[in-house]
């Protein structure tokens, strides 16, 4: 633990001192792209302007929660609020009703399809924002400044927190694959997935993470963005996986980055997972699939035991 703290320590530092620099060396990429894409963003800003935001079918009981047990609620795309006996614990939190590049008061990117389950005002107090990646449904920004606070921390992929304003946070914890980090009653361990972490097309030097979450009496995998891999076998131990919270959405046509409902489900097995909760579907439009197919395809997989598939629709929550 001191060892992961020294290297934290270290690379906030030079983090700091290369964000600056950072941000110059982004402008003119940002340009280009820009360029590049417009004319496409533009067409699908156009086509979505007038399409209304569904309501999410369901809206989690936050206040019921007890201090005892694990307690997990889908708030929509890669976003889980979880609670391990009290432990507070968000993941890839997007709140906005865009994501994309920030432009002033305009996102040029992709818009929700469903509303957010619960709005930052609803939720308990954070202990740990957990991030698995730069891509940005997954590090939305302007969501990621409403949650800054002084009593969270913030653990995320090696390589990324120069997009944090880590002053406004309690810490800021960069993990590598397989460091590891105790926070309060929890340990945090990244895993190696198969994705990749640029957020534009200069910083393919950024990381991106699986995480296991272990307490005294819970285990939790956060698989994160993930294709296929065997990573998840080594997560696997005598101790159970109480819960596998698994991407199973946007692998047609991007099978290579993103797995399908059946990998998702092998790769739950492999790690030993009791339950699993999909992510990663029913949000955004990310690729051909029908907004349903996901789900339908992991509860299949499961065969005789769908229980095991312990939320379908956002907004659904799982006790333990």
């Amino acid at each position: 633990m001191v060892m992961v703290n020294f290297v934290s320590r270290a690379r906030a530092a030079q983090g700091r001192k290369s964000a600056f620099a950072t941000q110059i060396l982004r402008a003119p990429e940002t340009a280009k792209f820009l360029r590049r894409a417009a004319p496409a963003l533009f067409h699908q800003i156009s086509a979505e302007r007038k399409r209304e935001i569904l309501p999410a079918p369901h809206r989690p009981d936050l206040r019921s929660w007890t201090k005892d047990g694990l307690h997990a609620a889908w708030l929509g795309h890669s976003t889980v609020l979880l609670m391990l006996d009290g432990f507070t614990i968000l993941t890839d939190p997007v709140f906005s009703e865009r994501v994309g590049l920030r432009l002033g008061r305009l996102t040029i990117g992709m818009k929700r399809l469903v509303e957010v389950a619960a709005g930052i005002k609803d939720l308990p107090p954070i202990d740990i924002i957990l991030l698995s990646h730069a891509h940005m449904d997954h590090f939305d920004i302007p969501s990621l400044r409403q949650l800054e606070s002084a009593g969270t921390r913030v653990v995320t992929a090696e390589r990324t927190c120069d997009l944090l304003r880590r002053r406004r946070y309690a810490q800021v914890h960069e993990l590598g694959w397989n460091e590891s980090l105790e926070i309060g009653p929890a340990r945090f361990t990244a895993f190696k997935v198969r994705h990749w972490g640029a957020r534009m097309r200069n910083d393919v030097y950024r990381r991106y993470n699986g995480y296991v979450v272990e307490t005294a009496r819970q285990r939790v995998v956060f698989g994160g963005d993930t294709a296929y891999t065997d990573a998840f076998k080594q997560v696997r131990s005598a101790r159970r996986v109480d819960l596998a919270i698994m991407p199973v959405g946007a692998y047609d046509p991007w099978i290579t980055v993103h797995c399908n409902p059946e990998q998702a489900w092998a790769m739950a097995n492999d790690a030993g997972a009791e339950f699993v909760l999909p992510i990663h579907h029913q949000t955004f439009k990310l690729s051909h699939e029908p907004p349903l197919e996901p789900i339908e395809r992991i509860v299949r997989a499961a065969g005789a035991h769908p229980e095991r598939v312990c939320v379908r629709e956002i907004g659904e929550e799982f006790h333990l």
